[in-house]
Parts: C-alpha cells; sequence; structure tokens
C-alpha cells in the first residue's frame, strides 16, 4: 500500500517550555539537505536524489494554537491517505502526539522508539496538557501504541517515574547505556527523535542541553539496527536559536538521510 516517503515540515514551537526558535527547523534543515556539499546516498544504500519515492510532503500551516493537534492530524492523514509515509521535520516535541495520533490510525498495533534525554510524561507542565514534556502521557493513556520504549533519558524525577510505572514504559536510562540486549520489536516501528537525546557535545542547537547523552553514531546505528519495519519518524526540538557553526542542522540533515534510507529500505 505505501510506496513513498514524503518529508513534512511542521513550523510549531508554540508549546514550549522554554525557548522558542524549532518553529524556523524545517527550512534550515531542507536548506542544508539542499547544499551541493551533501550528497544523496545514504549509508543503507538508498539514494534520495531523483529518488521518486522521496517526495516533499509540504508544510502545516496553523491557524491558531487552539487548532493545533488537528491540523497536524489532517496534514499527516492527507500523506498516509496518498499512500504515503511520513518523515517530519520541527516544532517542539508537542508535534509527535498528533503526529502519532494519525498514525494510530493507519497502522494497529503500533509500537514507538523514542530518542531523548527526557521522558515527556508529565500528566501537564505548566498548566499546559500539550506541552512538549507531555506527547507521550497523551499517547499513551489514548491507547494510541501497543509499546513505547525511550532510549537516551537522564532526566528523571519521581512524577515521571511513577507515570513510567502507569503506562507501562520500557524505559532506558543512559545510566545503563549500552543495553544488555538488542532491540526487538514485534510490528511496524515509528520513531520520535528529540534532538536533545544527542549529547549537546554533537548537538548544541537545542533548548534543554542535558550532557552524558547518545554520540551521533550510537542513535544512526540504532535506527539501522531495528528488526522490524520503520513506517513514520518525526525530528523535534532542534532550536537554530542556540546552534552553534551549523552543527545541529548539519546533524539533523544526517539523520533525515538516514531515516529516510531506513525506512524506503523497510517499504
Amino acid at each position: 500500500m505505501f510506496n513513498k516517503l514524503s518529508l513534512l515540515s511542521i513550523p510549531f514551537d508554540d508549546n514550549s517550555s522554554l525557548e522558542k526558535g524549532p518553529a524556523k527547523a524545517p527550512a534550515l534543515i531542507k536548506q542544508v539537505l539542499a547544499q551541493g556539499s551533501l550528497n544523496k546516498g545514504t549509508e543503507l544504500g538508498i539514494e534520495l536524489g531523483d529518488n521518486p519515492r522521496w517526495c516533499d510532503g509540504g508544510e502545516v500551516t496553523f491557524s491558531s494554537l487552539h487548532h493545533f493537534n488537528d491540523e497536524i492530524v489532517s496534514a499527516c492523514n492527507a500523506l498516509l491517505e496518498n499512500n504515503s509515509l511520513v518523515l517530519s521535520l520541527g516544532g517542539d516535541h508537542s508535534v509527535s502526539y498528533p503526529l502519532i495520533k494519525s498514525y494510530a490510525e493507519h497502522f494497529e498495533p503500533l509500537n514507538i522508539l523514542h530518542i531523548d534525554a527526557h521522558s515527556d510524561l508529565y500528566d501537564s507542565f505548566k498548566g499546559n496538557r500539550f506541552s512538549n514534556a507531555c506527547p507521550f502521557a497523551r499517547v499513551m493513556e489514548e491507547g494510541l501504541a501497543k509499546r513505547l520504549v525511550q532510549i537516551g533519558i537522564r532526566t528523571l524525577n519521581a512524577h515521571q517515574v511513577s507515570q513510567i510505572h502507569r503506562f507501562g514504559v520500557e524505559c532506558h536510562e543512559m545510566r545503563d547505556w549500552p543495553l544488555d540486549k538488542p532491540l526487538y520489536f514485534d510490528g511496524p516501528v515509528y520513531i520520535s527523535l528529540d534532538v536533545d537525546g544527542i549529547d549537546p557535545a554533537f548537538a548544541p542547537g537545542v533548548s534543554h542541553r542535558e550532557p552524558g547523552g547518545l554520540s551521533t553514531r550510537e542513535v544512526i546505528n540504532l535506527i539501522h539496527r531495528i528488526d522490524a519495519p520503520v513506517v513514520g519518524a518525526d525530528i523535534v526540538e532542534f532550536n537554530p536559536n542556540k546552534d552553534i557553526d551549523h552543527l545541529t542542522s548539519q546533524l539533523c540533515a544526517k539523520l533525515v538521510k538516514e531515516l529516510a534510507g531506513k525506512i524506503l529500505s523497510d517499504v
């Protein structure tokens, strides 16, 4: 059914809990991808240049903060219903909830691999249940995924630990990295990749820098070694306002290529 992959821009950061900036990420990442110094080959052997299965999915437009979830769901649904899987760029992490809500309508059961410094399981943060600190609480309480696996976590507090137990989340903290056993998934996988899951030495362009994270190579290897079909992904929380010498924009462009290569190799 699905025979292509669309790159969807989501310029949205109204639910950022600390600093604005992630709304600028999609345009900047696309600019890096278009540079002549970056070829279109991926490590898995998929060529993205002039590939009819690799498409521009356009940009989500927003009428108001009140309707942001519905507008993202609608944009994602339109692509999925046109036989295209979705790789989204940008936004704060609140965009993952509506993206996964759309995906759950098309893939059942759905597994989620969440790479992040933070668990994003707050029931509410600063009075906002749709904060970038809350998307996976919404996902799990609505039963949108049968399994949520978190990698890179290094900021847990008592409330987040209670939420992990409440929802049966498989949370792998960085203090336990590397994993004793490889990850195995039974069924389709959606990847939600918060750039701050990567150590700020590699990705300084984030609002919430948390030392002690994953290396770029570890994240790419993790993606390549997933043993089940990867059917979609988002790259969130890149904040160009915080970047240094374009390090993080280059990193995000690399992640786009490797995620696209993995998804297209599985289609």
